[in-house]
């Protein structure tokens, strides 16, 4: 069942996030699954919007990932959804693969800033496969797999010497292009950028 954030006294927009976890040994019980909490952790302070979370743990079967998406999207009307794990070169590492596949829209500027903030890190960023895509009103998002990649992903390296810009930054614009909710976020945490034009005054 969804997990609905209390929206007593929110004036902002209500928004659904679909979280995918892609593991073989989390799914089946090995180990605990580290990735939807983070990202709920992420999320719930940087985002100032009530939240409907709608949560997946599941295997990286190919068909499987696809199916999950799509249901997220068309039957649970997700705005936003963010898939962690599966995005490798092993075999068993299918999750862009599934995603492509229920793709209206390919958006690859969003897996291109991903492995740039990686390979600040580590050179192996270049193996990450990531990918975004737009499927009807939703945008989908390939993310890292450990914790502490997926909030430098999201939030970027402010104290960087330049500075790199985090993937969430952009989000909420892109949201309002496919006719999703006005995402506001705490700009303590990530500074969403919209052209003048396209920023609302604040609700009373």
């Amino acid at each position: 069942m969804p997990d609905t954030r209390p929206e007593a006294h929110n004036p902002h927009d209500p928004v659904t996030i679909g979280l995918v976890s892609v593991s073989d040994r989390a799914s089946t019980g090995i180990y605990e699954d580290k990735g939807i909490p983070a990202l709920q952790d992420w999320l719930g302070r940087a985002l100032k919007n009530p939240i409907t979370w709608v949560t997946r743990l599941i295997p990286d079967e190919q068909a499987g990932i696809s199916a999950t998406l799509r249901e997220l999207v068309d039957d649970a009307g997700c705005h936003l959804v963010l898939t962690t794990g599966g995005t490798g070169p092993a075999r068993r590492d299918v999750t862009p693969e599934a995603t492509l596949a229920v793709a209206d829209k390919d958006m690859p500027g969003f897996g291109e800033q991903m492995r740039q903030i990686s390979l600040r890190f580590v050179p192996t960023a270049i193996l990450s496969r990531q990918v975004a895509v737009i499927r009807k009103q939703a945008l989908i998002i390939n993310l890292p797999g450990q914790p502490k990649s997926i909030a430098e992903t999201l939030q970027g390296l402010p104290s960087a010497e330049p500075p790199v810009h985090g993937i969430f930054a952009a989000v909420p614009y892109c949201v309002d292009l496919i006719g999703g909710p006005y995402l506001e976020t705490d700009a303590a945490l990530c500074q969403a950028f919209r052209p003048k034009n396209a920023i609302r005054p604040p609700k009373a």
